[in-house]
């Protein structure tokens, strides 16, 4: 629950801190700018919203680590992929979209520091309580600070506690521990396939280079 705090409190401030023009910048998502993939971050604390009032009475189906899936890499195609771009666009300037974000987002925060983490609730078709749900969205969170701020350089990054826990989370995915000699950050970029290895990377990642790229979803 702290972890979900601290890794959303985090990305807020980064969102809110970035000057308007960066929000035409390239972010580590492919095809997406900046605009879009904060507004992406919208649907995502709605998400979370109507996950926490959606509560379940049957036995948990998944847990923080396997409420992840491993997808294919994206191509565009999906409709609400190509649908972000629009919504983001329809803002018109970023202080309307940095206001949407701060009003829902702030509020998701504020539902999941009041959520009791042992009650179970629904969501994908999924059940899991509330713990592991928040637990599962510092990986998110974390991925996507990456992102957004991957073209940004004097961009505040992830706290240190929540880059490592989402190390974590992703090397349960995975089934495999990355190289010591990895920092958490360049384990999250090079798993997910947000960065290419180098050969010297490749040849510390050994056999776990061939379960690369791990796109989850």
């Amino acid at each position: 629950m702290d972890l979900f705090s601290r890794s959303w409190t985090a990305l807020r401030t980064a969102v809110a801190d970035i000057p308007d023009e960066d929000f035409e910048r390239q972010s580590g998502c492919t095809g997406w700018l900046v605009r879009d993939l904060v507004c992406h971050l919208v649907i995502d604390a709605q998400d979370v919203l109507i996950t926490l009032v959606t509560p379940a009475e049957t036995e948990p189906t998944v847990d923080a680590v396997t409420y992840w899936e491993l997808v294919e890499p994206p191509t565009g195609e999906d409709p609400l992929d190509a649908l972000i771009p629009r919504l983001a666009a329809a803002y018109g300037e970023p202080r309307w979209l940095k206001f949407h974000f701060d009003d829902v987002g702030s509020a998701a925060g504020r539902a999941a520091e009041l959520a009791d983490p042992d009650v179970r609730v629904s969501t994908r078709d999924e059940v899991l309580t509330v713990g592991d749900y928040l637990s599962a969205y510092v990986l998110e969170w974390t991925l996507h600070h990456l992102d957004l701020i991957a073209h940004l350089p004097s961009a505040a990054e992830p706290p240190a506690e929540t880059l490592a826990a989402a190390r974590a989370s992703l090397e349960k995915i995975a089934g495999a521990a990355f190289p010591a000699s990895f920092s958490d950050t360049d384990a999250l970029l090079i798993g997910t396939g947000r960065r290419t290895p180098s050969d010297e990377e490749k040849a510390a990642l050994g056999d776990v280079a061939a379960k690369l790229p791990l796109i989850i979803g």
